[in-house]
């Protein structure tokens, strides 16, 4: 299974009485969007299923990629890597590619749950950014994760 973590892109301070959810993406946020759909449309597995948190900010950075896309409660900012896994269903070993866009912290605690990771500070996730992890079918009733590549919108 290939699970393809993409964090939102940056966005704008909430205004005055503006709901965190409503927060749409800067000038820079909109850039690096699509800097990272651009390089995902030739790599993204067949099959993906692309899901994506309700907060506007997520969905402007996924909507760069003109593809369909689910949007799911389960990934709202307050949300955690509970609920992120069983979302995919990366538990299953039948379970297809997904590409989930949503939000720190969760998203750096579900690298950190996948491999074991006992820090004091929160892994970096930067804004914009792609960390995309491989699991292997299991073998000897194991199931082996690794980190196929991380993207920065920056270096695009």
């Amino acid at each position: 299974m290939d699970l393809l973590l993409w964090r939102h892109a940056h966005a704008l301070d909430a205004s005055i009485g503006q709901s965190d959810l409503d927060r749409p993406l800067s000038a820079k946020g909109e850039s690096h969007a699509k800097k990272m759909a651009d390089w995902l449309q030739t790599r993204l597995p067949k099959g993906t299923h692309i899901l994506c948190s309700p907060a506007l900010r997520t969905r402007q950075t996924v909507d760069r990629m003109n593809v369909p896309y689910t949007i799911c409660d389960e990934l709202a900012p307050d949300s955690n890597a509970s609920n992120l896994l069983k979302l995919v269903d990366w538990y299953s070993e039948n379970s297809s590619p997904s590409l989930v866009v949503a939000h720190q912290p969760f998203l750096a605690d579900t690298v950190s749950y996948i491999f074991g990771l006992q820090t004091s500070e929160p892994i970096s996730f930067r804004k914009g950014s792609l960390w995309w992890i491989r699991r292997r079918k299991p073998t000897d009733h194991r199931k082996e994760s690794y980190l196929f590549t991380i993207q920065d919108p920056d270096l695009l």
